[in-house]
Formats: structure tokens, sequence, C-alpha cells
């Protein structure tokens, strides 16, 4: 009766065990082919050209658009009273890190684009 029920659990385990393995293979094959589907379809490599796109306007716009921003904040602090000049000299260093912000992001994010080519 013992020897019975081991085999029985045996016969089960096996089963089960080559139930997943068999699985597994099926989940791995179709995650290769879907990965494959997905890297080579019109829509992955559209999103990445436009990504690579807007990321250099931004390292071109960004500077532009800061600088005047910069330029703006300059005239209206000279034309302000002494309170008025420290919101504007905030303004003016918020400007600039702004700035460099979005260049070194545009960068990176460029730059990470870059290897999936």
């Amino acid at each position: 009766m013992e020897n019975r029920l081991i085999a029985k659990m045996k016969k089960k385990a096996r089963t089960v065990l080559s139930l997943t393995l068999t699985l597994q293979l099926i989940a791995i094959n179709t995650s290769y082919v879907l990965a494959n589907d997905i890297r080579n379809s019109q829509i992955a490599k559209g999103t990445e050209k436009l990504i690579a796109d807007l990321t250099t306007w931004l390292m071109v716009l960004a500077p532009v658009v800061g600088g005047l921003l910069i330029l703006y904040f300059f005239i209206r602090r000279s034309a302000a009273d002494e309170m008025d000049q420290k919101k504007w000299n905030n303004r003016i260093t918020t400007a600039i890190i702004s700035v460099i912000g979005a260049v070194l992001a545009s960068a990176t994010l460029n730059l990470i684009i870059g290897y999936y080519r």
C-alpha cells in the first residue's frame, strides 16, 4: 500500500515537473518572438525616432528660450525696487538652473537612445 502511494506521488511529481518545464519553454519562446516583433515594429521604430528628434530640438530650444527669459528677467530687475530685485534674482537663478537641467536631461536621454540604435 505504501509503495503504491509513493509510486503515485512520484508519477504526479514527474507530471508536474514536465508540465512546468514545458510551460517555461513555451513562455521563453513566446517572449523572444514578441520581443523581436515589437523591436521590429513600425511603432517602436517611429517612437525611437520621435524621442531622438525631440531631445535634439530640446537641446537647441532650451538655451534659446532660457536666454530670452533671463534677458527679460534682467530688464525687469533693472526697473524694480530693492525688494523686487531679490525676487527677480531668484527667477534668474531658477531660469539658469532650469536651462542646465533641461539640456543635461535631453543629452542624457539622447545618449541612452543612441545605445539602442
